[in-house]
């Protein structure tokens, strides 16, 4: 009895001795919050930093801030051109003070906050950099790189268009590549399950899945009834192929274990496709989604530039015609926000899709 009280009263002291180690090791990190506060202010120290700059740093270049009317609310609001770009770092910092409010009760949003924490910051330095040589002093090769305020500009002048532009891009986007994600999936499976399919279709599927999908416009333009179907047609080919053959792959690659299993316990061959092989598929399927998916866009404005009435390839290139370069770094702008933004849909999806595969992959 003595020894067993002596036994516990050790456990105890050893667990007294490691206690405070282990919840220092626990403390200090995304979850304490002078860590995180630390993360915040670094987040919006750069962008305060751009702003200290364009008010402190002197204007050398003769660069001329236009001023525009901007009528919203039923109030009409005089703006020059580098107040628009204050105004734009105060929102971002007010922007990135919200979100790091919002991701504060929940512990993954707190991880990847604190994780983005330092590239924010770079990019706010990168701003002031960008501002010092493109605003105030021009010495990066001009009219080539204006500076943010002059971008900003294109907003300001063009935005009724800017915006037109924009959607037409999406609703073009939308349409082909929705199409080439069902096409190239269900050719996967076709060619994927079916070994008659396979002998016909992969072949075809090898020879022109190189070939760049603007290649084939002189034939879409002359085929087709109309400018768009033809872009739409150029962007399902780019993303069928990418699609398709990654498709097939992860279907063939299912363990034959796996079709032996769902046999046992009485599953049809539709069954089989649905419940085992495209599931298996997934990883490799939403890998073909998302490089097609870059490949897409680029086709997309390819396409626009060469013979689209709108978009903002078009507006790239109706802008640099007239050496408006402000107006081409707007538009490539929104071009990377967008993308952003599907990329990170697309990337929802897949998490939500592939969701049994975490803890079981390394990230």
């Amino acid at each position: 009895m003595n020894g067993q009280i002596a036994l516990k009263g050790s456990l105890q002291s050893a667990a007294e001795k490691e206690k405070p180690t282990a919840e220092k090791k626990v403390k200090w990190g995304y979850r304490h919050n002078g860590y995180y506060a630390l993360k915040a202010l670094l987040t919006i120290s750069g962008f305060v930093a751009a702003i200290i700059v364009n008010l402190v740093f002197p204007q050398k270049a003769a660069v001329e801030f236009k001023t525009y009317v901007i009528n919203t609310l039923g109030l009409s609001i005089s703006l020059n051109i580098n107040d628009a770009y204050i105004f734009l770092l105060a929102a971002l910092i007010l922007v990135f003070l919200g979100v790091g409010i919002v991701s504060l009760k929940d512990k993954d949003k707190r991880r990847k906050f604190c994780k983005a924490a330092a590239f924010r910051f770079a990019l706010g330095i990168a701003l002031a950099v960008w501002d010092i040589g493109g605003t105030k002093t021009q010495v990066f090769a001009q009219p080539f790189f204006p500076g943010p305020a002059q971008v900003i500009e294109a907003y300001l002048a063009d935005g009724e268009y800017v915006v037109q532009n924009t959607l037409y891009s999406l609703r073009l986007y939308a349409a082909g590549f929705s199409c080439g994600v069902l096409l190239g999936v269900g050719t996967g499976i076709l060619i994927g399950w079916f070994p008659k399919v396979y002998y016909w279709v992969f072949p075809i599927l090898k020879i022109t899945g190189v070939v760049p999908a603007v290649a084939w416009m002189p034939f879409a333009l002359t085929l087709l009834p109309n400018s768009f179907t033809a872009a739409v047609f150029l962007i399902v080919i780019c993303a069928w192929f990418q699609i398709a053959f990654l498709t097939a792959q992860g279907i063939q690659s299912t363990p034959k274990q796996n079709y032996e299993a769902a046999r046992i316990l009485g599953s049809s061959q539709v069954g089989l496709i649905f419940n085992v092989a495209i599931p298996h598929a997934m990883p490799d399927i939403f890998t073909g989604i998302s490089s097609a998916n870059a490949m897409a866009f680029t086709t997309l404005v390819m396409s626009e530039m060469l013979g689209q009435p709108g978009g903002l390839g078009y507006y790239i290139n109706q802008s640099k015609v007239w050496s408006a370069y402000y107006k081409v770094l707007a538009a490539i702008v929104i071009m990377a926000v967008l993308f952003s933004l599907i990329n990170h849909i697309i990337g929802r999806i897949q998490k939500r899709a592939l969701r049994w595969q975490e803890g079981v992959l390394k990230k």
